[in-house]
């Protein structure tokens, strides 16, 4: 996030936009709520669904499945003509203004309704009301970044945000909600294929040999590793022989999960090191139990990139052990001695290596997180971004046109679906379907249709229907709802036994490398 959680009651504006976020981030969407309810503020929300958030919106934008790019280019349109944007914001610290104003002029409300389904007058309306603000916050998550063009649905809620002057300033910003714990921290950490510790590129070679110098190596490879979706294709195809995995189902998580399941097959040696024996962990050679958060000490970085600290309050059952442990072992005894004493040590040695967590210890964050970056001791963090300028100095607009999702519906799968999450049940269900008082209230999975689907195919409400795509076919219980918009179906993407990924498609963005979850082509059928 550009700014804080505790900035978001700060705005006049929120705008919500894929993010089921009273399910997703329930914390979160107290703060907005009561940001709405008791200081009056204005929120726009931006989904397919009649998600909560809708009953709390004073806007309520209904978009076709991947339409994203579209309908933000609509926005800019009616701001830019009507000069509602924020003129010395864009003149100051801004460039390429000229090229995102002769893509966005395309795009006038009537073609953009054509594209959208979302009427011209609500798009003028939002539009306004976004522009109009002192301060405007967006809040974004997966429904933005799991599509064939994720990167430019991003990069055009940059542009918005630029455009109106909403970024560097309390209840301003260009907000992502992170869909795990600690996966800001993962990535902080390196946990890409081309960057080290605080997003420092590999192919930079300064950064290579202070890395080097640190980690007492003679040199340092400017390669990139690949993306994880790279890897299973690579494991298909017979490129990539073994495989180890931390912390993660594939095997329920994945787009295509048939292809996903025969590529992991396909490995020669697979490890998996978890804290239970997922569905992933049973195809595994070697599975090695590691420690949950609250065995062991160390700190998660937030979605807002606060470092906390976390105290073990609990020792580790049987053979689970400290996941860096478990991993210095393993490299010791593959030629690569590594040792050390305990976490802070660990925290010491990051510091040194990365500038954004420089000044950030132990000792600091005792009582309360730090926002990075964070250059030195005597700096307090940084809890909003871009205050004064940009990382490259200037803000950068990126003329992006709507480019249609990877899969459309046809005769043969006349319907969309999309995917995402219960508020009862986590991810892959690793940990809460091992909570009976939540598998009471969600125990299996379901297919969300609207009340005119359901007429249109005569299906009652509680059946069984089978639920097929190109890729895979499952069994799930129908539960009509006013949720549902016509002609598209929801899944919640938890269940092993009724997985959604099956279905789902594995067509990736081509910059990021994330997979097209949030779209792709179905049909219902009668179940067996």
């Amino acid at each position: 996030m550009t700014n804080t959680i505790g900035d978001i009651e700060q705005a006049d504006v929120i705008l919500i936009t894929g993010s089921n976020t009273s399910e997703n981030h329930p914390v979160i969407s107290s703060v907005v709520k009561r940001a709405v309810h008791l200081k009056g503020k204005q929120l726009i929300v931006v989904d397919p669904r009649r998600i909560a958030m809708t009953r709390y919106a004073r806007q309520w934008l209904r978009p076709h499945l991947g339409t994203d790019v579209a309908w933000i280019n609509g926005l800019m349109h009616v701001i830019i003509a009507e000069k509602l944007h924020d003129a010395a914001f864009v003149e100051n610290r801004t460039v390429g203004f000229e090229a995102l104003r002769k893509t966005v002029e395309t795009y006038p409300p009537e073609r953009v309704e054509k594209i959208t389904g979302i009427p011209a007058r609500d798009l003028i309306g939002a539009a306004r009301l976004y522009a109009a603000a002192e301060r405007a916050s967006i809040l974004y998550c997966m429904g933005i970044t799991q599509h064939t063009t994720g990167t430019d649905n991003v990069k055009s809620l940059a542009n918005l945000a630029m455009l109106c002057g909403h970024i560097g300033m309390p209840g301003g910003g260009v907000n992502p909600l992170r869909g795990q714990n600690n996966v800001q921290g993962a990535c902080d950490m390196g946990g890409l294929p081309d960057v080290f510790s605080g997003y420092q590129k590999v192919a930079d070679e300064a950064v290579r040999r202070r890395m080097a110098a640190a980690w007492k190596v003679a040199d340092l490879s400017e390669k990139p590793g690949l993306k994880v979706t790279q890897m299973l294709p690579a494991a298909h195809d017979g490129r990539l022989k073994a495989m180890y995995i931390i912390g993660e189902n594939p095997l329920v998580s994945d787009a295509d999960l048939n292809h996903a399941e025969k590529s992991l097959r396909n490995l020669e040696f697979l490890v998996v090191q978890d804290i239970f024996l997922t569905e992933t962990a049973r195809l595994a050679d070697v599975v090695l139990p590691s420690a949950c958060f609250a065995e062991k000490d160390g700190t998660f970085s937030n979605t807002e990139r606060r470092v906390q600290r976390v105290r073990k309050a609990v020792e580790p059952p049987g053979e689970a052990r400290d996941d860096w442990r478990i991993l210095c072992d393993v490299a010791t005894r593959m030629g690569v001695p590594m040792s050390y004493a305990d976490s802070r040590q660990i925290m010491d040695e990051l510091r040194t290596v990365t500038p954004s967590y420089a000044g950030i210890s132990y000792d600091r964050i005792e009582q309360q997180g730090i926002h990075w970056p964070c250059p030195n001791e005597e700096h307090p963090g940084t809890p909003i971004l871009h205050r004064e300028q940009f990382t490259s100095g200037k803000g950068v607009f990126n003329a992006i046109d709507y480019a249609p999702p990877a899969e459309m519906a046809d005769r043969d799968f006349p319907l969309y679906l999309t995917t995402g999450r219960v508020l009862y049940q986590y991810h892959t269900g690793t940990m809460t379907m091992k909570t009976a008082g939540l598998n009471e209230i969600a125990p299996e999975c379901f297919v969300e249709i609207s009340p005119q689907d359901a007429q249109q195919f005569a299906i009652a409400d509680g059946t069984q229907v089978g639920i097929a795509s190109r890729r895979g076919r499952i069994q799930a219980r129908v539960r009509i709802s006013p949720k549902a918009v016509q002609g598209t179906v929801f899944l919640p993407f938890h269940y092993a036994q009724a997985a959604a990924n099956r279905l789902t498609n594995a067509a990736l963005d081509p910059i990021c490398g994330i997979p097209e979850f949030k779209v792709c082509a179905v049909k219902l059928e009668k179940a067996a």
